[in-house]
């Protein structure tokens, strides 16, 4: 019998029962895997996400600045000098949060957190009071000498979120950002607010915020560590902690993408 009549041969005989079994066997626990994944529906609302999501009153103001690598000298001192101006007026409902310098991930770049009480009518009765400031007004347009690009976002935190806590002492900070799927940021909230209860071993939690204005359905989770080892063996605590791997499973298909940079306080920063 040629080559060729024994593969036709074979290809009569049906296939052993014991291999239809595993392949069942091996597509339920892909299902069961799956459904880990899988996203619940989310409602229709009357209420906006801000209001669902944010109970506080408070606007924050993300500046990401890109420098020039020859000018990070003159733009900390720049930056340092524009913060003193700001404190120097006491009829401005904002103050800075953090100020940091990126160590790991986007390098030559500086971020900037600023914080309003009052809402959208204090962050326009700043911007019209800093406007009249000649002073103030010069180091922006030096500034923008020493700039690649910048970005700038209001965000507020999430309710859920411990109160932020300024921090003492030498640490490094991890922001870790997210661009969400649109419709997806209740789903997110829901699941954080359970996550979050998961990382609170060595007092990491900073801050948590979503966007309102700049680029939406981002979010940004900032966290504080000691040091580099501190963050890993924290990171792994969380791992150990019975129902953080299902929150993660539930908030990774609402993810497009998501980068995450090192930070260290400037020497003017509030929080160190």
């Amino acid at each position: 019998m040629s080559l060729a009549s024994l593969r036709h041969v074979r290809a009569l005989v049906p296939q052993p029962v014991r291999t239809l079994t595993t392949n069942c066997a091996l597509h339920k626990d892909e299902s069961s895997w799956l459904s880990k994944l899988m996203v619940r529906k989310i409602e229709p609302t009357k209420n906006s996400h801000s209001r669902m999501l944010s109970d506080k009153f408070d606007i924050y103001e993300l500046h990401t600045h890109n420098v020039r690598p020859d000018s990070v000298g003159k733009y900390l001192e720049n930056y340092k000098n524009t913060v003193q101006i700001v404190q120097s007026k006491g009829n401005l409902s904002m103050e800075l949060i953090g100020s940091w310098n990126v160590e790991v991930g986007d390098l030559d770049q500086c971020l900037h957190l600023w914080r309003y009480t009052g809402g959208f009518e204090m962050v326009d009765q700043a911007k019209r009071e800093l406007s009249s400031d000649k002073n103030y007004v010069q180091l922006m347009q030096e500034r923008g000498t020493f700039l690649r690009s910048r970005h700038l976002q209001y965000l507020l935190a999430f309710s859920y979120w411990p109160q932020l806590q300024l921090r003492e002492g030498k640490n490094i900070y991890e922001i870790r950002s997210y661009r969400l799927k649109p419709g997806t940021m209740i789903e997110w909230g829901n699941n954080w607010a359970r996550a979050i209860n998961h990382r609170q071993n060595n007092n990491e939690a900073f801050a948590g915020y979503f966007s309102q204005i700049g680029r939406l359905y981002n979010v940004h989770h900032i966290w504080c560590y000691k040091d580099l080892q501190g963050r890993k063996e924290t990171r792994e605590s969380a791992w150990r902690s019975p129902g953080w791997d299902e929150c993660v499973a539930y908030t990774v298909p609402l993810i497009r993408e998501m980068h995450c940079r090192i930070l260290a306080p400037t020497e003017f920063s509030p929080t160190q």
